[in-house]
């Protein structure tokens, strides 16, 4: 500490006998230093290692949230309700729940399947997480809506534009006048004019004598006053391509539903009505060859026809008289046919002979046929009377949907027979080119969810063919439809009206039944006639599970052949009946009716077609399956004769044969295709146990008991899976479950010494399962894994222990979900369906099974203890019986029965472990030790003995409570789900080890919803966090983690897309694991896997992918809705154990402030110390990342840099957005987390982008310096290069100040412009929001180079966020909606065809895969499916208003923290001796945010702080630099002339207590004086846009000032004030003579020089407009002028350099000039007593000196080099030659030698005699050769024009 103090004081005695312009040159040499730009911290510990955390619980504990008053009580722990349960009740769309009649008696399949679709759905969440990333992102949509109500703010450049437009129509208007008309004005008049004009309003405190510490109360109280709360609000949201935390809303499991088509039957008209006739509407799809839509059957008949069939139909039920069906298509086709039928009363005679009337007679030859029409109604009366019951085929006709939803071609290619509504459809060849565009860009021509209704009229239908009724006929007939030539259209048909409507179907129809006829909400009245919703039969797989009852039969007879059947057999009807059992009366009232009937019967009969033994069938029937399926249940099929004459002593119908086919066997619905056997006879009593095809004896059979009737019989049923595999799993499960054993299941009877084999074979045998299928029935195959490892089963008084014939199952369904639907995938590759079903579905089963009865077992009482330890140690002893054999059946591949489950698990890993590759199994688990070799190995790479030995004393309390129900009791052991997910996990192998791998995030989700439902059934949420879980269960979680992150580790580059998804499921497990378990425990697990990847790092091929797999991990943890109470914010830092230096000691040559002692806490905090990073641990492992990743030495790379930096915004934004975090206090100690970002940005000054360069993409690297290289390319040196040699630029020329140089021998790693600004405006949030008090001891603790680095980069940060104006933004704009332009062609390339489509996404992948080209990156085109449309480019007005609102906003806010900040670091020097040293530094970012376009908000705070700081110390401007004073006058003077009066009054105010601070150190204010005049001659010399109406304003306001100064009234200041400001307002006279020829270049140039030489005796003024004059040439292109005009300035500079001082090797005055210019003798002093240099003021310019000199004649050689005088070149380095050899400047004499050697040979090469005497020729400085040449060519034309 001694030697500390006395360098430090040696320093501060050094300082103090130096100039202080000596120290600045120090400080700007030694800025690039290398121990500055590395200023890597010494730690006892390296960022690259994860430091131990603090003990979370622990210290939580101690630290109650009383401790805490106010606000920042909620950042100590979190809040009581942060877990939630809900029971939410599923949505029901119909008006009745959709449940079956027979709720007493359930079979417990069907209890089963009701229970998953009426439970209420069990959702677990995190009340809280509203406030995380994860499901609220921050999109532009949210940050618009938090951008609302914005304050604009006043911007002069904004004004001006609006101006502008004013100027030009004013501009018009005036016209030009001569110079001579325009003398200069006198000075009477001047102050005349002055006198006349209006001062702007005064500011009331300005003249008030104030003490500094009120002044500085008062600015910063005015400074906070309406401040933007919410820095990040205003600016653009983070990248959403980072987001990688983000996950989508995870959907309600619900009904599948396609698209939806509404069919309205509006009339049905024939050509004579004698007949009823009955319609059926169904969907088939030809291509697949199936029908894809139940029949939807409609009655369009009168109520004369009606009545006709009164007899047979006494009661209509409402749902049969449907006119109108929604049918749902899944999969669109072009191959999809509406197809109609029509049905008739059966009548004697066939088909044919039944249409011929149709097809003859007309309605207008009713005349004609009128006996023969009534004969045929008398006909029709009595079959209808006798027959009523029969139907027969009459006609069809089929409408193709393509040409009714398709726009290609309209309706003219449809059938000729149907005529539409529509109008309209285009030409042929604008149809042909819509067809064209829709094939080539590969549209789905078949959407059926959005065209435009249309209204068919159907004229001519198809008779039926009795010997073509089979579908196998009909799709022959629908494909034959689409042929041009078809064979139908030869056909003649019958005649027909058929209107119907064909629309998409209304998203909520009202009036609308349910396929079970259940009223689908909203159905305001149960009287209107309904619309059906009717079934579909998807033409392929639906992969959706069932989430309602449904429970539908659909029979289809096809054929019969009884042509072998003797007797009268012809006319057969099939009767089919549903049976409950075999009496007649047992036929279920269970089949749908048709139309105009009732709406259920006990019986449906198919049509009849006359005199045929071998009839097809086409009929549909459906029934509803009862709940109560019994062996008994059977369908029954009745053959009939019906005879169709009216015969004495005939029946009408004859029964002429039996079959039936029992629904139930071996637990299994009987579905699919059936050939049955006929009986002649009535079947026997219990037949329906058995199936037609056993021989009965005493029976007679058709054709020899040979299958004569086909008939097919699906089901559409969410009970019964009618898949083998699946059916046998789940029969088995209820024999268990019930106990009913034996059972016959086939050939097998299962018995108990069977059971469990057959089970887990057929577990097994899962696999072989339909995908489709199991995926139907997900939530109830998963349900009954789960309870299988929860309860495992009691056989014959053993327990069996299937968890891990369960997990494998699952792991294996479940990937094979994943493989077989990758569509059907979020962003993290989570399948949405398994998602839905954890979310909504999953629960822990609570309600045990039915016990096994046990011969002589006493029942002991006792109360419920859902927690029951999985493993033997804490089982009641009752559990212990022939546990060996319990266990050797969990694993038969044991050698010999452990003794506990304890030593099972270590000899699985003993003897299978070992062989794996995996690192956890040497680390966590060693064969021979105890059962956790986590407390025995502390070496381990899990190292998580601590947190171990703390949880030691868990188990303790645990065992006490199971201890006392240690009696006998009941043989059900129930285990907890994630306690063995985590075992079974930990210890599987192979394949379903990988398969559970490669699902890692399902087995996660399931373990967390497990644990948080356990806690809510145990009552456990209000227990201490370490005593939730038991010590085992922590140990297993401890050991799959270890695993897991060695497995991300090992195989990062051979699995990219398994372990980027690995990665990011094990984030959010551990995410979801710190609101549930001890949340120090889950710190050390991350800390365990940042050391899995850290070993790795040091070995691995592509450490990039390493790290960016670490950085996601890491964003994704962080994104907890408790980030910040996670990270202890109101913990105050302890010094590390071990004494270490902290950064400020060890980097700094020497604390800035000697009178300070170093604060070492304050230091901690700011740095990332090890104190820091173990209590702010998730905090401390962000930053250390981002600094990681920035470091110039280090891995970063661009993607990296991206991801790093927008994880900082992303948190930031969080906080800002945070309503919880708005209060200032807690935002100060939220921004305590991120303090060290402040250092780290400054670390990385040198790599961000420099916004102060208007250049593309420049770093903050300050280029080589201006002699190392040339930027011109040898031939001349620019003008900026040539002044910065001089040592300061043009005083027009906007330079930053602070750039500085590359460390020589180390390229830096560069960041972007994005990532520079993201990372500043994240420095500025820190800034802003941290508590200013630690700011300020910090910044105490600093040196002088730390200080004027963050003042560097308060410089950057200005320049950065500086206001663009409205028309940038308009043209930003415009250039974006060019670029949106090309992209959309160069898309409309790809999918033409000229370029891959492919290729081109693989392209743009590639360039920001983090992977590069060698990985073989998969294209998932889900990724982005939650995005936000914001690709529309072309912005409204009202959206670019808003915009530059938003802009002007953030240059605001960002400008005053800069502010903010600088007042801090101004109040920390004010008691140091080298605040000299700063101050200068904090006057130049004063000065930098003046000079640029900023609000007049801002500029009003700012002209304060720039008051107060001249008044604090005015010998900074005064007595030290006469540049500040030159460069601050300036910008007072620039903003004098403002058009926004608040500016200017602010500004005059400033400049006028400039000129009183000045005066009352000397009694006057030369220096002042001088500079203001010189500024306004450099402004309105060179600006484009100064107003001097608005600069008379301010120049009056700073006389009313000196007017009404009462304490210098009596001096000489008001007079000198007069004398100044008239003075000034004679330049702006002639400014305005200037603007008047502002178009006339020559006029200009000569008004200028006639300015400047009213400046002889002012060397400032004169020197101030000659390079004005220079300015204008060069801006023109007259290299000649400008060169010359530059050498009077460097005549000028030298003749008063001479006066000063006597160097010999400087030019001894004006008069060595006159080799260049005969004129340059203007220039010299007359007489030392005109004007002498010493007098204050005077030559006090940057230029007079001899840098000055030296700059002004490298651009006076530039100039004449590009004027091609190469002569004159020689002259001016004759000058500058013995400067350079007096300085024994080699370098520089190269250079100049190299130039005069070019010059010369281009000399030499001059081929024409023209050129050489052209330069030397030496023109006055105000000629201009171009002019001169046109003036005489004018004067020739004019001669010539007069002479003709």
């Amino acid at each position: 500490m001694t030697s500390t103090a006395s360098e430090r004081r040696a320093f501060a005695h050094k300082i103090n006998r130096t100039v202080a312009a000596e120290v600045r040159k120090q400080v700007s040499r030694d800025y690039g230093s290398p121990q500055l730009t590395k200023k890597r911290p010494h730690h006892p510990l390296p960022l690259t290692e994860v430091v131990e955390p603090v003990d979370f619980e622990e210290y939580v504990s101690s630290h109650a949230p009383g401790v805490e008053p106010g606000p920042l009580r909620q950042l100590m722990e979190f809040p009581q309700d942060d877990l939630e349960l809900l029971h939410q009740d599923k949505e029901c769309v119909t008006l009745e729940p959709p449940l079956p009649e027979e709720e007493d008696s359930l079979d417990s399949r069907v209890r089963d399947a009701l229970a998953v679709y009426t439970d209420d759905w069990l959702i677990i969440q995190r009340k809280y997480q509203r406030y995380s990333t994860t499901y609220t992102p921050h999109n532009s949509e949210r940050q618009r809506e938090r951008q609302r109500g914005l304050v604009k703010q006043t911007f002069e450049l904004d004004e001006a534009a609006a101006a502008e437009r004013q100027d030009d129509q004013d501009d018009a208007k005036r016209r030009s006048v001569s110079l001579d008309e325009t003398p200069r004005g006198s000075w009477a008049s001047s102050i005349f004019d002055l006198k006349n004009s209006s001062p702007d309003a005064l500011l009331p405190s300005v003249l008030e004598r104030t003490a500094a510490e009120d002044m500085d109360h008062r600015n910063t109280e005015a400074r906070l006053q309406g401040r933007h709360s919410d820095l990040l609000g205003l600016y653009p949201p983070p990248d959403e391509d980072e987001a990688v935390e983000r996950c989508s809303v995870i959907e309600v499991p619900k009904e599948h539903c396609g698209q939806r088509i509404m069919v309205k039957c509006l009339s049905l008209k024939f050509e004579i009505e004698i007949e009823p006739i009955f319609g059926t509407l169904a969907l088939y799809d030809v291509k697949e060859k199936k029908k894809i839509s139940e029949n939807f059957y409609f009655d369009l008949n009168s109520d004369q026809m009606k009545g006709m069939l009164k007899p047979h139909t006494p009661h209509t039920a409402i749902s049969t008289l449907a006119r109108s069906a929604i049918f749902s298509i899944t999969y669109p086709s072009a191959d999809i046919f509406l197809v109609i039928k029509l049905e008739k009363v059966l009548q004697q005679g066939d088909i044919g002979e039944c249409c011929e009337p149709y097809m003859v007679m007309k309605e207008s030859d009713s005349s004609k046929h009128k006996e023969k029409l009534e004969k045929l109604r008398l006909q029709a009366e009595q079959s209808c009377n006798r027959l009523g019951r029969f139907r027969m085929p009459f006609a069809w006709t089929a409408i193709h949907l393509l040409n009714i939803v398709s726009s290609v071609g309209g309706l003219d290619r449809s059938d000729p027979d149907s005529d539409s509504e529509r109008k309209g459809h285009g030409t042929w060849n604008e149809r042909k080119k819509k067809g064209f565009e829709r094939m080539s860009v590969g549209d789905d021509m078949c959407n059926f969810a959005t065209f435009r209704p249309a209204t068919l009229t159907v004229t001519n239908f198809f008779k039926q063919e009795g010997d073509r009724l089979s579908d196998e006929d009909l799709y022959k007939f629908l494909a034959d439809m689409r042929r041009p030539s078809s064979v139908l259209r030869r056909l003649r048909p019958v005649t027909a009206q058929l209107k119907i409507d064909i629309s998409p179907a209304p998203d909520s129809p009202h009036y609308c039944l349910s396929p079970e006829l259940l009223h689908v909400k909203p159905y305001p009245d149960l009287r209107v006639r309904p619309t059906k919703d009717v079934l579909e039969f998807p033409a392929r797989y639906v992969y959706t599970p069932h989430t309602t009852y449904r429970n539908l039969l659909y029979v289809y007879p096809q054929s019969l052949n009884f042509s072998s059947r003797q007797g009268s057999v012809r006319n057969i009807a099939v009767k089919v009946q549903f049976m409950a059992a075999e009496d007649p009366s047992q036929a279920l009232p269970v089949i749908f009716g048709k139309s105009s009937c009732a709406e259920f019967t006990r019986e449906a009969y198919t049509s009849v077609i006359y005199h045929n033994k071998s009839p097809e069938f086409y009929e549909e029937m459906k029934m509803k399956i009862p709940a109560n399926l019994t062996d008994n249940h059977h369908l029954l099929f009745t053959f009939y004769h019906i005879s169709c004459q009216t015969k004495q002593n005939t029946p009408l119908e004859t029964p002429v044969g039996y079959t039936w086919i029992p629904l139930m066997q071996h637990g299994r619905l009987r579905t699919g295709s059936f050939s049955l056997p006929v009986s002649v006879e009535k079947p026997p009593p219990s037949y329906s146990v058995l199936t037609p095809d056993v021989q009965l004896p005493g029976m007679k059979w058709v054709d020899n008991h040979k299958g004569v009737f086909n008939v097919e019989v699906t089901a559409a049923s969410s009970v019964h899976t009618q898949d083998p595999h699946l059916d046998k799993f789940f029969t088995l499960v209820y024999v268990l479950e019930e106990y009913s054993f034996p059972f016959r299941l086939k050939d097998v009877i299962i018995t108990e010494a069977n059971m469990e084999g057959e089970l887990k074979a057929s577990m097994a045998a899962l696999r072989g399962a339909l995908l489709d299928t199991c995926v139907r029935f997900l939530h109830q195959l998963l349900n009954k894994l789960i309870q299988l490892i929860v309860y495992p089963p009691v056989i014959s008084g053993q327990i069996v222990n299937l968890g891990r014939t369960s997990f494998e199952a699952m792991a294996l369904f479940v990937n094979q979900i994943h493989k077989n639907l990758e569509g059907n995938q979020d962003q993290h590759g989570r399948n949405n369906l398994l998602a839905s079903y954890i979310h909504y579905c999953f629960r822990l089963p609570t309600a045990e099974p039915a016990m096994p009865p046990t011969a002589g077992q006493q029942s002991y009482d006792m109360p419920m203890q859902y927690a029951t330890l999985s493993r033997a140690t804490a089982r009641p002893s009752s559990l212990h019986l022939a546990r060996s054999k319990s266990i050797s059946n969990s694993n038969p591949d044991l050698a010999s029965t452990p003794v506990s489950p304890d030593e099972e698990v270590q000899r699985i890993i003993g003897s299978k472990g070992i062989d794996r590759s995996h690192s956890w199994v040497n680390s966590a688990y060693a064969p021979g030790g105890s059962r956790s070799v986590l407390r025995r190995n502390p070496n381990s790479s899990c190292d998580l003995k601590q947190a171990h030995d703390r949880s030691c004393n868990r188990m303790s309390a645990f065992l006490d409570t199971v201890a006392l129900f240690s009696v006998p009791t009941r043989q059900i052991t129930k285990k907890l789900l994630h306690e063995e997910l985590a075992l079974q996990w930990v210890v599987s192998t192979s394949t379903v080890r990988e398969a559970a791998l490669q699902q890692a995030w399902f087995f996660f989700q399931l373990m967390t919803k497990s644990m948080a439902h356990h806690l809510f059934l145990t009552s456990k949420l209000d227990v201490p966090r370490r005593q939730r879980f038991p010590d085992r269960y922590v140990d297993d979680i401890a050991a799959l983690v270890c695993a897991i992150s060695a497995d991300i580790a090992n195989r990062y580059h051979k699995d990219v897309e398994l372990v980027e998804r690995l990665n990011n499921s094990l984030a959010f497990f551990l995410n979801d694991l710190l609101s549930l378990m001890d949340r120090g425990f889950v710190f050390n697990l991350i800390r365990t896997y940042y050391k899995q990847i850290a070993n790795k790092l040091h070995t691995a091929q592509n450490p990039s992918s390493l790290n960016a797999l670490r950085m996601d991990f890491t964003r994704i943890v962080c994104s907890h809705e408790h980030y910040v109470v996670l990270n202890l914010p109101c913990s105050t830092l302890s010094p590390p154990a071990s004494p270490s230096p902290s950064t400020s000691s060890t980097t700094s040559q020497s604390s800035a402030f000697s009178s300070m002692v170093q604060d070492q806490g304050v230091a901690t905090m700011f740095e990332l110390s090890v104190p820091f990073r173990q209590q702010h641990f998730l905090s401390g492992l962000l930053l250390t990342e981002l600094s990681l990743i920035l470091d110039p030495d280090g891995e970063g790379v661009f993607f990296l840099h991206k991801k790093a930096i927008s994880a900082v915004h992303s948190l930031l934004c969080s906080h800002d957005a945070d309503p919880r975090y708005s209060d200032p206090q807690v935002r100060a100690h939220v921004a305590q987390l991120y303090l060290p970002l402040v250092p780290i940005v400054m670390e990385t000054l040198h790599q961000l982008h420099d916004f102060t360069d208007s250049s593309p993409a420049r770093v903050r690297h300050a280029s080589a310096h201006a002699d190392d290289a040339d930027p011109d390319g040898g031939n001349t040196i620019s003008q900026s290069v040539a002044m910065a040699i001089a040592g300061s630029p043009l005083p027009h020329a906007k330079a930053n100040q602070f750039t500085l140089p590359t460390v020589a021998g180390r390229q830096s790693s560069s960041l972007s412009a994005e990532c520079s600004r993201t990372l500043l405006v994240c420095f500025l949030w820190v800034l802003k929001n941290a508590d200013a008090a630690l700011l300020e001891r910090w910044l105490s603790d600093l040196s002088v180079l730390q200080i004027n680095r963050l003042l560097d980069l308060l410089h950057l940060c200005v320049s950065c966020f500086e206001y663009k104006g409205k028309k940038a933004l308009e043209r930003i704009n415009s250039l974006t909606f060019k670029k949106s332009q090309d992209m959309k062609a160069r898309l409309e390339e790809a999918i033409l065809g000229t370029i891959g489509a492919r290729q081109e996404m693989v392209r743009r992948h590639r360039e920001r895969s983090p992977y590069g080209s060698q990985e073989n990156v998969r294209w998932r085109k889900n990724v982005t499916h939650w995005r936000q449309n914001t690709d529309r480019v072309d912005k409204t007005k009202a959206e670019m208003e808003q915009e530059s609102v938003v802009d002007g906003n953030l240059a605001t806010e960002a400008s005053l923290v800069v502010l903010d900040t600088l007042e801090i670091i101004v109040k920390t020097v004010v008691a140091s001796e080298l605040k000299e040293s700063v101050l200068g530094g904090v006057l130049r970012v004063l000065l930098h945010s003046m000079a640029g376009n900023q609000s007049a908000l801002f500029l009003q705070h700012c002209f304060t702080t720039q008051r107060a700081l001249v008044y604090k110390f005015p010998e900074m401007l005064f007595e030290e630099d006469t540049e500040l004073c030159a460069d601050l006058c300036l910008r007072l003077l620039r903003h004098c002339s403002s058009s926004v009066g608040s500016v200017r009054s602010h500004a005059s105010a400033s400049l006028y207590l400039l000129m009183r601070q000045n005066f009352e150190i000397g009694n006057n204010f030369a220096r002042v004086k001088m500079q203001v005049t010189m500024s306004l001659s450099s402004l309105v010399g060179m600006s484009q846009n100064f107003n001097e109406d608005h600069l008379r304003h301010s120049l009056k306001t700073i006389l009313t000032y000196a007017e009404e100064d009462l304490e210098l009234r009596d001096t000489p200041f008001p007079e000198q004030v007069q004398d100044l400001v008239f003075n000034l307002h004679m330049i702006l006279t002639d400014t305005v003579k200037m603007k008047e020829h502002q178009q006339d270049p020559e006029m200009l140039i000569d008004l200028m020089y006639r300015i400047a030489k009213g400046y002889q005796n002012s060397p400032d003024l004169r020197l101030t407009w000659l390079q004005n004059m220079a300015g204008k040439h060069s801006e023109r292109g007259n290299h000649a002028e400008a060169a010359h005009c530059l050498v009077h300035s460097a005549a000028l500079v030298a003749e008063y350099l001479n006066m000063l001082e006597d160097c010999r090797y400087l030019p001894i005055g004006c008069v060595t000039f006159q080799n260049i210019s005969s004129n340059v003798l203007e220039e010299s002093a007359v007489s030392d007593d005109i004007l002498s240099p010493e007098e204050e003021g005077i030559c006090a310019g940057k230029y007079f000196s001899e840098s000055g000199l030296v700059g002004l004649l490298e651009q006076a050689a530039a100039s004449f080099y590009m004027a091609a005088m190469y002569e004159a070149i020689n002259e001016v380095y004759k000058i500058l030659l013995p400067i350079h050899e007096a300085n024994r400047d080699f370098k520089k004499l190269a250079t100049v030698h190299g130039k005069l050697q070019d010059a010369f040979n281009k000399v030499y090469n001059q081929s024409s005699g023209w050129e050489v005497m052209s330069s030397s020729l030496i023109p006055e400085a105000k000629i201009n050769f171009n002019t001169l040449f046109y003036f005489v060519l004018t004067f020739f034309l004019v001669l010539l024009s007069r002479a003709v």
